[in-house]
């Protein structure tokens, strides 16, 4: 008891001390440092400020229109005879009433928004590929309210990416930064049109790099920021404070729909690279190794002899690949690709995916506790579906047969139940328009323009604006029960 007691008055008296010590050290602050502290926020906001003054007029809002087809049953109507009808004793003697089991599908026309910024003077825009994505119509609001029309470049869905185009020159656009320089913790700034509100900036943090295993798409190496990204904002840019495109926003993590303040953005690297496939090249054409492949793990470590958990390791090589040409075998641990470091699945299977095909590499792997050195020929990923050269210009003459067309990929044939056909699939078909009135559907494939065999949606955008001359446009459509010739007017 005495013990506990001279524990108490010691530390009181600890206590004591530290609180008269206090008296001498709690002073007021130095009026010179606050208005020092206060100076600098000021200058930190100004800059934040002028960032947001130079880059929202490159920032647009975007709009589209697409037609959705909606199957209606009128039996799942209440219907105060539908028992009586259905009724055992009734069908007896009547049989089965005559009734449709649906009704024919119909047509509505449903909206939705993002935003974007442009990267050129003349015109071309970055944007998400969800934003875009069955537009049969997409309309740009330009800073200051101006409407346009705009035209769908190419798309990528499987990295979000999507680029559309404006008719003009001279427009503001945004310089574009380096997404592999950035550091966690760096400041960044958000700008797009979250529900509707046009010109909208939010400021946080680079808050982690790398995001992948989001599920948002198949290529993913997002950065996450905790600056607000909320619904509308998919599309915007996410800057540096020099002002610079570092990414483009593309989800938030949320269970309501609203900011948590874990955002992502598609690092703008990866999208420059899409971007210049589908101008150049009209589509997107990845590389392609040829192996499976499976984050370290410690325990995967150890069983391989690795003093620490380093590389990504082969769990199989596909047969005939350039891995399997290369030498690559199960059970290779990869640590570097052109001398830097292996550090997760999702980073080099993304890097491999934006070497071009043809291109030499040099991995540095480990087998058998061995440092080796393999060279490989990167190939062409096989079986890529990416949709390009979507709705034409609004005075072209596939705007004016109010038809779009993806490739025939295998996918698309699998799906159609097709082996040998060459041709484009109609992806979205306009409402009302002379190809919905000749009863072409989405699924139908187009075989030949004017007796002219097309394989892709450039051939086939090319042999219809040659058609202007004659007025009208020979079609050979390939549908689910028939191939039939089409001879429609260009209106």
């Amino acid at each position: 008891m005495h013990k506990r007691h001279m524990l108490r008055e010691a530390v009181l008296t600890v206590v004591l001390f530290f609180a008269w010590a206090a008296r001498w050290t709690w002073a007021a602050p130095d009026p010179g440092t606050v208005a020092d502290d206060v100076a600098l926020l000021k200058r930190m906001s100004r800059g934040f400020s002028e960032v947001a003054r130079q880059a929202i007029p490159a920032v647009v809002f975007v709009t589209v229109e697409k037609s959705v087809q909606v199957q209606t049953r009128p039996w799942a109507i209440p219907d105060p005879f539908r028992d009586f009808f259905d009724d055992p004793f009734f069908q007896r003697f009547f049989g089965q009433p005559n009734r449709p089991e649906s009704m024919p599908p119909r047509q509505f026309r449903q909206q939705g928004q993002g935003s974007g910024f442009l990267i050129t003077a003349d015109g071309y825009i970055l944007t998400n590929s969800h934003v875009v994505d069955g537009a049969d119509k997409i309309r740009v609001k330009l800073h200051g309210g101006r409407e346009v029309e705009a035209r769908l470049v190419g798309k990528d869905p499987r990295s979000d990416i999507a680029v559309i185009k404006i008719e003009g020159n001279d427009y503001p656009f945004l310089p574009l930064g380096d997404s592999d320089a950035i550091e966690v913790g760096e400041w960044v700034i958000a700008i797009g049109n979250p529900f509707g509100l046009s010109e909208s900036i939010t400021v946080g943090i680079v808050s982690a790099k790398g995001r992948s295993g989001i599920g948002l798409a198949d290529y993913e190496d997002f950065i996450q920021t905790d600056a607000a990204i909320n619904p509308g904002n998919s599309g915007g840019p996410l800057l540096n404070i020099e002002g610079r495109v570092i990414g483009i926003n593309s989800a938030i993590y949320s269970a309501s729909g609203g900011n948590l303040g874990i955002g992502f953005a598609v690092p703008i690297n990866m999208a420059v690279a899409i971007y210049r496939q589908i101008l150049q090249t009209g589509t997107v054409i990845r590389g392609y190794l040829g192996v499976t492949i499976q984050d370290m793990t410690s325990d995967l470590a150890k069983s391989f002899g690795l003093e620490k958990e380093e590389g990504i390791l082969i769990s199989e090589v596909v047969t005939n690949s350039p891995a399997d040409q290369a030498g690559l075998q199960s059970g290779d641990v990869i640590l570097e690709l052109d001398g830097k470091k292996v550090e997760s699945v999702s980073s080099f299977r993304n890097t491999i995916a934006l070497t071009a095909p043809g291109a030499t590499v040099t991995l540095k792997i480990r087998r058998d506790g061995k440092d080796l050195t393999r060279k490989v020929t990167i190939g062409k990923l096989p079986d890529e579906e990416v949709q390009t050269a979507a709705p034409a210009a609004p005075d072209s003459v596939a705007a004016r047969l109010g038809i779009a067309v993806e490739p025939l990929t295998p996918q698309w044939k699998e799906r159609l139940g097709l082996k040998e056909e060459r041709g484009v699939v109609v992806s979205r078909v306009a409402p009302e328009s002379p190809a919905a009135a000749f009863g072409i559907r989405e699924g139908d494939v187009v075989l030949s323009v004017n007796r002219q065999s097309v394989a892709s949606p450039k051939e086939f955008m090319e042999a219809l604006e040659r058609s202007k001359k004659t007025g009208r446009v020979l079609l050979l459509v390939k549908s689910r029960t028939m191939t039939r010739y089409l001879v429609i007017p260009i209106e």
